[in-house]
């Protein structure tokens, strides 16, 4: 999706031990639909590679209307899109044409650029429809920043499920309980989407040295302290976590290591270069990206 280069950055407080920051998402519109974003803040651009969150929804679209973020360009990075609720149609410059459902996973890498649209489909705005999910960008590492552009779509079927009594564990990206996701990454990182019964319990060990949870639905205690949904989370390096469920509850587990050096971010691009971030900017504004075929017009134009 599209960011607005104007966004407020705002972090929050610190609570129990194991927890470095909480923050609380802000709303911004993007395509008629209000989201929450969580990153970056200004007291936190990234966790691990993640460097963008929006939680998309959960919204409504009466008959006739639905999701249009129009044909925008990327740079330097790769949008993760999962949904709970609803569908998006896909479109890219590579030609890619595909529709994303509940459980599935997309995984577009920009590279040294891309062009893509989200939309939902004539067929959907038939009928009022609803849209939930997260969308994720993941920074690439410096030696991956100018790859060649790629698109992967990978089924709910396909994505490795571990379920022990309440615990029930889907992995979208990386490695996690020994479990590995087909998903590619560039770099050391994991990203699953968790639900507990009330009364289950999810161990995060420190494995990795950046982690973070964003809440969705239900409660959760964290070392006597509890937590409602709409909050990311943000664990203290070396420390060993455990979630236990209060209730029947919903969130996203995400981390990995941290990047080779700072990144930049103005609207869609992301690098580590200034200038490379500039050279973007100068191009889309010129034409110079390529299309996105069956839907080449009414492209977002270049913020002021």
């Amino acid at each position: 999706m599209s960011r607005r280069p104007e966004d407020p950055r705002r972090g929050d407080r610190r609570c129990c031990e194991e927890i470095e920051t909480i923050i609380v998402p802000r709303t911004a519109d993007i395509g008629g639909l209000e989201v929450h974003r969580a990153l970056p803040t200004a007291r936190r651009r990234m966790v691990g590679p993640f460097i963008f969150f929006d939680q998309i929804g959960p919204a409504e679209f009466i008959t006739g209307h639905g999701l249009d973020v129009r044909p925008h360009p990327h740079i330097g990075l790769a949008t993760v899109t999962y949904l709970y609720e609803g569908e998006i149609f896909h479109r890219d410059s590579l030609g890619s044409s595909q529709a994303i459902r509940p459980g599935d996973v997309n995984w577009m890498t920009a590279g040294r650029g891309i062009v893509h649209s989200e939309r939902t489909a004539p067929g959907i705005r038939l009928a009022s429809s609803k849209l939930f999910g997260i969308q994720t960008w993941v920074a690439l590492p410096k030696e991956q920043e100018e790859t060649a552009p790629a698109f992967t779509h990978i089924d709910k079927a396909d994505l490795p499920v571990l379920s022990d009594g309440g615990t029930n564990v889907r992995v979208i990206i990386g490695e996690l309980f020994g479990e590995r996701a087909a998903t590619p990454t560039y770099s050391d990182t994991f990203y699953a989407d968790v639900s507990l019964e009330p009364g289950a319990q999810l161990p995060i060990d420190a494995g990795y040295e950046e982690r973070a949870i964003y809440t969705l639905s239900g409660e959760i205690e964290i070392s006597g302290e509890m937590f409602g949904p709409g909050q990311l989370l943000v664990f203290k390096s070396g420390d060993n976590v455990r979630v236990n469920a209060m209730t029947p509850a919903r969130f996203q587990l995400l981390g990995g290591e941290p990047m080779d050096g700072r990144r930049y971010i103005w609207w869609n691009f992301v690098s580590s270069s200034k200038e490379r971030i500039e050279q973007a900017k100068a191009e889309w504004a010129a034409g110079k990206f390529d299309i996105v075929p069956g839907d080449e017009e009414d492209l977002i134009p270049l913020p002021e």
